[in-house]
């Protein structure tokens, strides 16, 4: 079973409002317990012999809607800090993307442009340990369009739970404050894990 993590401390950062953040919490708070309760589910009807049901199938199909939208959550709150942070230019992933993208700036506003796309999702930096490449993606909802193998560095949420309240529909606004809230070591950390 899988425990809500406390994201509390992310309370006073700049360009989030408490009501807002408070609200995303509980968004979050719900995926976790809709995931204990699929697994449970899913558990009940697997022993039941029950797996050529069509709920089994189903709840099968909702179960990574439900865990990805709990974790994708989870990488999005902690790689923001209220204490605004950069990444250095000496981090092994600072040298990585410019590499990749030539400068800092270049990956920052292909990122930027992904997250202003219009839809609903998020917006991930992933590095693929196999090619040894960064790459910025667009997820679709929670489960279409991840890397299979590929690791999330950066995630930025983009549905409008994620920014409505404060912004209304000025989403370049809120991914503005979002880049003032990036923790670089938190994403730095995780590129060094791997990379």
């Amino acid at each position: 079973m899988y425990e809500p993590k406390n994201f509390d401390h992310l309370i006073g950062t700049p360009g989030f409002s408490e009501e807002l953040l408070k609200n995303h919490f509980t968004l979050y708070h719900g995926y976790v317990k809709n995931v204990n309760m699929l697994m449970e589910e899913l558990r009940s009807l697997v022993e039941g012999q029950k797996t050529g049901t069509p709920a089994y199938a189903e709840l099968t199909r909702r179960f990574g809607w439900e865990f990805n939208g709990m974790r994708l959550h989870e990488l999005y709150f902690s790689n923001m800090t209220k204490d605004g942070g950069t990444l250095s230019p000496e981090s092994k992933l600072f040298q990585e993307i410019e590499r990749k993208y030539r400068t800092k700036d270049i990956w920052e506003k292909d990122f930027r442009g992904i997250g202003a796309m219009r839809g609903i999702g998020w917006a991930v930096l992933y590095y693929d340990p196999v090619s040894k490449e960064l790459f910025n993606v667009w997820v679709n909802e929670h489960d279409m369009g991840h890397l299979a193998g590929a690791v999330p560095l950066l995630v930025l949420d983009v549905f409008e739970h994620a920014y409505v309240l404060d912004y209304g529909l000025k989403r370049a606004d809120y991914i503005e404050a979002f880049f003032k809230a990036i923790d670089g070591n938190v994403i730095n950390e995780r590129f060094k894990i791997i990379g």
